[in-house]
C-alpha cells in the first residue's frame, strides 16, 4: 500500500506541498540507508509515492491550472515535460543494482531534478492556484487528488502525462502495478 501521510487534507496546495517534503525525506532515507535491503525498501516507497503523486497532479491539478492561471498552458506543458523525463529516469533506476555506486550517483541527479521540479510547481503553479481559488475549491481538489492517488499506478509510465491518458490507461496500469508490488513483496 502506498503511504502518502500528510497533515493537511483540506487544501490541495498544502497537501501536495507536504507530499513534496515527504518525497525529499524519502530521497534522503534511500541515500543514507545502511544496507541494500533498507535502501530497496525506501526506494520502493519513494517510487510508489512519486508515481501516485504525479498521476494525481496530472489528473487534477494541471488541468485546473491550465484554465485558472495566466499562462497556464505554458506552465503545465513545462511541468509535464519534466514529469515525462522523471518517469524515464525512475524507470532506469528501477533496473539498476541498488547497491551500486552508479545507482547512488543517478539517484542523486534524479533527486536534484525532482526537487527543482517541485519548486517550479510550488512557485509557478500551486501558489497561483491558491490565489485564484477559494478554500472550498482547494478542499474539493484535495479530495480529488486523494481519490486519484488511491487508484493511481505505483510505477512510472512515461508518455502517460495527460489527464485523458491517465483516466484511460491509469486504472489498468494501476491494477498491474499493484499486483507486481504484492508479488514482489511476497517473494522478497
Amino acid at each position: 500500500m502506498v503511504q502518502t501521510f500528510v497533515q493537511s487534507t483540506d487544501d490541495v496546495v498544502k497537501f501536495l506541498t507536504d507530499q513534496h517534503n515527504l518525497i525529499k525525506d524519502l530521497f534522503e532515507e534511500v541515500l543514507s540507508a545502511s544496507s541494500d535491503e533498507a535502501r530497496d525498501k525506501a526506494f520502493t516507497q519513494l517510487r510508489q509515492l512519486l508515481a501516485v503523486h504525479e498521476t494525481a497532479e496530472e489528473m487534477v491539478v494541471h488541468p485546473r491550472a491550465r484554465h485558472e492561471i495566466d499562462g497556464g498552458d505554458a506552465i503545465v506543458d513545462a511541468r509535464l515535460a519534466e514529469e515525462n523525463e522523471a518517469k524515464k529516469q525512475l524507470s532506469k533506476l528501477e533496473g539498476m543494482d541498488i547497491g551500486s555506486k552508479e545507482f547512488i550517483f543517478e539517484l542523486t541527479k534524479f533527486r536534484d531534478a525532482v526537487i527543482e521540479h517541485a519548486d517550479h510547481e510550488e512557485t509557478e503553479e500551486f501558489n497561483k492556484l491558491a490565489s485564484q481559488l477559494n478554500s472550498d475549491d482547494l478542499g474539493r481538489m484535495a479530495k480529488a487528488v486523494q481519490a486519484a492517488e488511491a487508484i493511481a499506478p505505483t510505477r512510472p509510465h512515461a508518455g502517460v502525462e495527460s489527464a485523458k491518458l491517465n483516466f484511460a490507461v491509469g486504472p489498468f496500469a494501476s491494477m498491474l502495478d499493484r499486483a507486481r508490488d504484492v508479488i514482489k513483496g511476497a517473494v522478497s
